[in-house]
């Protein structure tokens, strides 16, 4: 007979998700071990294999949870009110927002989603190309110039993405800038300089000259070879 699940499963499930997070970012992924986990949750690792059949289990169900969430996140942020600009800005806040407290989850996916089986690794990329979609039809909304560069639109997704998926490497909560704040840095930046970055990349690029060693005076004479020396 099937063991029946205990009521606060989907709890303990997302603490254990939570914890395997802390331990893959600090650890890595080949560095953590399901009893390095159990220990971690409290539980023993019979228990723990009640839960995940094996650590490719735990990871797995760790990003597609958080993929998940930013997906739903961006996806209700792009149906807010106003105009492209607007919109751009609400999907930039929701992300920074959807990353509160998910530092470890974010460096596991960026990290470790490469670790998986291949069948696991396509679903989960299929929801970052959900997301880049999302983010993507939100900048030609906002800059329409860009239809017309349809080539440059991707470098400029995954410029936003950058400035937003990095910011834990330097953002304190409570010192400095607010994420509301940076979020509105972050689409002004991009919206103020897309025009003029787009044009820069479809013209030619300013090679600088290669600066030719200074001639030998007259007066100066070529030095003889030492005798003997090695070469």
């Amino acid at each position: 007979m099937a063991r029946t699940r205990a009521n606060d499963y989907d709890k303990k499930r997302l603490g254990i998700l939570s914890r395997s997070a802390a331990l893959f970012a600090a650890h890595g992924y080949t560095g953590t071990s399901i009893t390095m986990i159990a220990e971690a949750c409290g539980v023993s690792k019979a228990l723990m294999y009640h839960y995940y059949s094996s650590k490719d289990a735990v990871l797995f169900d760790l990003l597609s949870d958080h993929l998940q969430h930013l997906v739903a996140v961006v996806e209700a942020a792009s149906q807010s009110s106003g105009d492209g600009k607007e919109r751009l800005f609400a999907i930039s806040a929701t992300l920074l927002e959807a990353y509160r407290g998910a530092d470890a989850e974010h460096q596991v996916q960026i990290a470790s989603l490469k670790l998986l089986p291949a069948a696991q690794q396509e679903i989960l990329k299929e929801m970052e190309r959900k997301l880049v979609a999302l983010v993507s039809d939100a900048l030609v909304a906002a800059i329409p110039s860009i239809a017309k560069k349809r080539h440059l639109l991707k470098p400029l997704t995954m410029s936003l993405f950058g400035m937003l998926n990095w910011h834990y490497l330097w953002f304190r909560e409570g010192k400095g800038i607010t994420r509301d704040k940076y979020a509105r840095m972050v689409t002004g930046l991009i919206l103020a300089g897309a025009d003029e970055a787009m044009a820069a990349s479809d013209g030619p690029v300013a090679v600088p000259a290669i600066e030719r060693p200074a001639a030998k005076r007259k007066s100066e004479k070529p030095r003889p070879a030492l005798a003997g020396r090695a070469v």
